[in-house]
């Protein structure tokens, strides 16, 4: 009987084979800050630039794609699940007015298919050289006998820097403020149980083409998640902008309203105009589907709103425009009021969220058409 590595599952020398397909892919992220090359235990990054810092600090974030990746392996179609994980994780950074410097990446599967790790990691690499992001490390994990030989996750974990007095936030958001919608590709990678739930329950095939959605349902549902980073950090630089962006919201988890209040102060409120804006297609064909409404989804998608930037009301158009030059629809949904309201009229409000004490949030009138 034998008890090698091979015989219980694994495969070091697939492993070694996806580390040679995949490396070009990773050395195109990289700049002259990283050092080592590829496959080292450690990826480093000269951090000397932030001596030009006069109070640097670091940002950090993590998170996955969640079960979108069901949906990729259902399609046997791998090559954007990367971007998405870049999407999560590293626009996650420019929350706080942060420029992202480097990623690592992590995909545990039941087994090393080495093509589908490569082309898994190029996604990876081709976002992170999208948004200015080094991917300096990574892992790649054979799970035997605890995932099936198809199966796979991916995560992910970024840093960047920010000088301290540039950090945005809930404490520079002032009364007036103009809250800007930025608009999404799609559903991003947040809401697929639900989506997936939806689909079975009409017993909708994921390689079936469907008029309503405009192509193969599963390919409409692996657009890949927009990249913020790269845009509004060439926007947050404009010297003429300086200051006029004060606080910034990815919309994940949570919603819309939840987002949102994350990044507000306490005792402030927005009401989000649903007139100013028509979702997408696709969130009116699975609310549909469902027999549901878009409102009832507003806390689980981001209903064609990917991210939120609020801004001082005197700058709202030039910020508009700057970020509409960098190919975002960007446009008005709300203004921040601190006018003390009674706890009976902030009903139907989200308060915080996510354990953050900020503003609230709630979203009122109707969606264009």
């Amino acid at each position: 009987m034998s008890n090698s590595y091979a015989e219980a599952g694994v495969d070091t020398e697939a492993g070694d084979r996806a580390v040679e397909l995949m490396k070009a892919a990773v050395q195109r992220t990289h700049g002259p800050e990283v050092l080592g090359g590829v496959g080292g235990f450690a990826g480093l990054f000269d951090a000397s630039a932030l001596t030009a810092f006069e109070h640097p600090l670091l940002a950090t974030s993590t998170d996955g794609v969640g079960t979108k990746i069901a949906i990729a392996q259902a399609l046997d179609k791998h090559d954007t699940i990367g971007q998405d994980l870049v999407g999560m994780v590293v626009d996650d950074i420019v929350v706080v007015g942060a420029k992202p410097l480097f990623m690592t990446d992590y995909i545990a599967c039941g087994k090393v298919v080495p093509e589908r790790i490569a082309t898994i990691v190029a996604g990876i690499a081709r976002a992170c050289s999208e948004t200015g992001t080094a991917l300096v490390g990574g892992e790649t994990a054979e799970h035997p006998g605890l995932m099936g030989e198809d199966d796979y996750d991916v995560a992910g974990a970024a840093v960047g820097a920010v000088e301290a007095d540039a950090v945005l936030g809930a404490e520079r958001v002032r009364d007036g403020d103009v809250v800007l919608a930025l608009e999404s590709s799609g559903l991003h990678s947040n809401g697929y149980s639900l989506v997936r739930h939806i689909l079975a329950s009409a017993s909708l095939d994921y390689a079936s083409h469907s008029d309503d959605f405009g192509g193969t349902v599963g390919e409409v549902l692996l657009e890949p998640t927009r990249l913020y980073s790269g845009p509004l950090v060439r926007v947050l630089a404009i010297p003429a902008l300086n200051g006029a962006i004060h606080s910034l919201s990815h919309v994940t988890g949570g919603g819309i309203a939840a987002n949102l209040a994350r990044v507000l102060p306490r005792g402030s409120w927005v009401e989000v105009d649903r007139s100013t804006w028509s979702p997408a297609p696709v969130f009116r064909v699975l609310s549909s589907i469902a027999g549901s409404t878009l409102e009832s989804a507003e806390g689980t998608w981001n209903l064609s709103i990917g991210f939120f930037a609020v801004v001082d009301a005197a700058a709202a158009a030039r910020v508009t425009a700057a970020i509409q030059a960098e190919g975002i629809r960007t446009w008005q949904v709300g203004t921040v009021s601190t006018t003390p309201r009674s706890p009976e009229s902030l009903e139907g409000f989200e308060q915080g969220a996510k354990g953050v004490d900020g503003g609230a949030v709630r979203l009122v009138g109707t969606y264009a058409s």
